[in-house]
């Protein structure tokens, strides 16, 4: 997927970022390299048991989400600051270089994603709430309305994928319902995220991560329900990750990742200076390690880009 030798490297002191901390279930050290987004955003190379990490790069502006692409530049969302007024999108270089971009026209560009044709998916939130598919010159190739609620629009949207078959799965909050949408728009089926047993949504069971994973299911990060809830194609909960699970350590289950060896990434957004942000557990839910920034804003989304000191494989499930 890229150069390992540019992140799995020996610790030196820590550039200027947010201090890490580190805890482990296990005796062995685990090795990470991670993308976080959101308040600050930057790459972070971190090894357990480490009293900090190293920064390799920092973006200066406020991000929804990101990647870590395969030739290695970093392809941002970016939250609405000076740069980009209703938000947008960003591919850069290491040395932030900007390769191409966006300028959103409404409130904001919750999320974005660059496909194997080089298109990019974007979704804007607003009066108009709508997914686009840009080409490199910024050409809609697709573009239609999101069938979401209209009255809040930083609830709409967030992390919106083109599947492999050409369609596109997007997680509507405030809906409690991630929708399955062809080419033209058209809802072909939903997943209704309600907790049960609670059908007036008392609990803010609101979907922020959907993935579609290789055996059809949806691992779906449920934000304020503080869950992780994996569906079959029927809709129906298949496993579910909670804080009675891992000790508490769900706060805010926004960014969540599948790892090639089965295990899930969960990111807590509203962890606090001090605690966990970041967790990987397995199927059998057992922490494997946790993540904690000693300061500045919480992840609002990340990438894991190598664990155990090897870089990931395969499809990026997130």
């Amino acid at each position: 997927m890229m150069h390992a030798a540019r992140f799995i490297a020996p610790l030196l002191a820590l550039l200027a970022a947010p201090a890490a901390m580190a805890s482990d279930t296990a005796p062995s050290t685990h090795v990470h390299s991670f993308l976080a987004t959101g308040g600050k955003t930057y790459l972070m190379e971190w090894a357990s048991g480490a009293a900090a990490g190293v920064v390799t790069v920092t973006y200066p502006n406020p991000t929804r989400e990101g990647w870590v692409l395969p030739n290695g530049n970093l392809l941002l969302a970016v939250a609405h600051c000076q740069a980009f007024p209703h938000g947008g999108a960003a591919e850069v270089t290491r040395d932030l270089t900007v390769v191409w971009s966006y300028q959103g026209t409404q409130d904001e560009v919750n999320s974005i994603q660059k496909t194997p044709e080089g298109t990019y998916v974007l979704t804007e939130s607003g009066p108009k709430p709508r997914l686009l598919e840009l080409d490199a010159s910024g050409h809609a190739v697709v573009e239609f309305p999101l069938a979401c609620q209209t009255g809040n629009a930083h609830m709409q949207t967030r992390m919106t994928r083109k599947l492999p078959d050409g369609t596109y799965l997007c997680p509507h909050l405030l809906d409690f319902a991630v929708k399955h949408y062809d080419r033209t728009g058209a809802v072909i089926d939903q997943i209704d995220t309600t907790t049960p047993g609670d059908p007036q949504h008392k609990i803010e069971s609101w979907p922020f991560t959907a993935i579609r994973l290789p055996n059809g299911n949806t691992l779906v990060g449920l934000t304020h329900s503080n869950r992780v809830a994996e569906y079959n194609p029927a809709g129906k909960v298949v496993w579910e990750l909670t804080n009675a699970d891992v000790g508490g350590l769900i706060k805010d289950a926004c960014g969540v990742q599948r790892l090639p060896n089965g295990n899930t990434v969960v990111n807590s957004y509203a962890a606090r200076p001090g605690e966990v942000r970041l967790f990987e557990v397995t199927p059998d839910k057992q922490v494997v390690w946790t993540y904690a920034s000693a300061d500045g804003p919480g992840i609002h989304d990340m990438q894991v880009i190598a664990t155990d000191g090897v870089p990931l494989s395969g499809a990026i499930l997130r």
